[in-house]
């Protein structure tokens, strides 16, 4: 026994010695410079209230207040896609999310501001939703002509495209229809002082399944050769591709498919932003996509495959860092 007694101290060292190493190992990972998470301030611009774009937006504040707890971020509303663009091109915001096409419309205008653009990640696709009262005659996009109609608020990404969708048919916004400058929080006066609307979102949008509960609506189709319309007016409007919004969208009002368009998502910053930041706000945005899609149903999309695909911008240098990282 007297000869077991030293056998057992020698492993109970060595195994303290291990246990010594490995704390020391975690405390200099910890105190290393550049390995804690990053902090500071960012403003990140989202959306009109009631839209997606803020709703993931405050999800994701929440996720980066998890994995970046000395990070201040201030969340801010917006009327939408070119407002963000333009915030984020000129210093007022330093992310934000924006259509593919509302961020080549604003370079083509803008080419100096928007070489400072850079891409972090392809979100999901919003939706062209056209929107009229269930016993509404406005069967095709042709029949708005001379129809009171929302075509979304001034700098909204949905003022772009609806624009273009009404041109495309042959329709001058200015002339040929009473336009409204209405956001989706405004869709409860379908019926009312509008007889159609405008909106382009992910599916679901929260503002439209509000209006689903108390009010019965029906979507336009959007379809025949609109694309190749739309694609033909400008190089920003390549982004657009035909597509349907499932009879599953809002349960209840619509009982097959419906032909639109669609177009990507992006979540865009500046050059100038931190790497390091950049990375780690990265990988929260790809690593958060399961608990905010439980909750956003757009998120579910965010996929880690495809959102190196930020065209037409490119991506930030900490986003590159953090996908090399995770190549397989």
């Amino acid at each position: 026994m007297s000869k077991l007694f030293p056998r057992m101290s020698r492993s109970r060292a060595l195994q303290g010695a291990v246990a010594g190493f490995v704390v020391f190992g975690l405390l200099l990972w910890w105190l290393l410079p550049g390995e804690a998470p990053p902090g500071g301030k960012i403003v990140f611009s989202t959306g009109s209230t009631g839209g997606v774009y803020e709703e993931y937006g405050k999800d994701l504040t929440q996720a980066f207040a998890k994995d970046m707890p000395d990070l201040q971020v201030d969340l801010e509303t917006s009327d939408g896609s070119q407002d963000n663009v333009a915030r984020v091109a000129s210093g007022e915001a330093d992310f934000a999310i924006a259509a593919a096409d509302a961020v080549e419309s604003y370079a083509l205008k803008n080419p100096e501001r928007a070489a400072r653009l850079r891409g972090v990640a392809r979100l999901y696709d919003d939706y062209v939703q056209l929107v009229v009262p269930r016993n509404s005659a406005i069967d095709s996009v042709a029949d708005l002509k001379g129809k009171r109609v929302a075509i979304g608020l001034e700098t909204s990404g949905v003022r772009l495209i609806a624009t273009r969708v009404l041109e495309a048919a042959g329709i001058d916004p200015a002339e040929d229809i009473k336009p409204f400058a209405y956001g989706i929080n405004d869709a409860d006066q379908l019926g009312h002082t509008i007889d159609a609307f405008f909106w382009s979102g992910g599916l679901p949008t929260n503002g439209l399944k509000t209006l689903a509960r108390t009010s019965s609506f029906k979507f336009v189709p959007i379809e025949g050769d609109f694309v190749t319309k739309l694609h033909t007016q400008s190089a920003a409007n390549r982004y657009y591709r035909p597509t349907n919004i499932p009879e599953s969208a809002y349960h209840g009002q619509d009982a097959y498919a419906v032909p639109t368009i669609a177009v990507s998502n992006l979540l865009i910053t500046r050059k100038d932003l931190d790497p390091r930041l950049t990375e780690w706000l990265t990988r929260t945005v790809i690593r958060s996509r399961d608990d905010i899609g439980a909750k956003v149903h757009s998120a579910q999309l965010v996929d880690l495959r495809t959102a190196i695909y930020t065209s037409p911008l490119q991506l930030h240098e900490g986003a590159q860092r953090y996908y090399r990282s995770v190549k397989p």
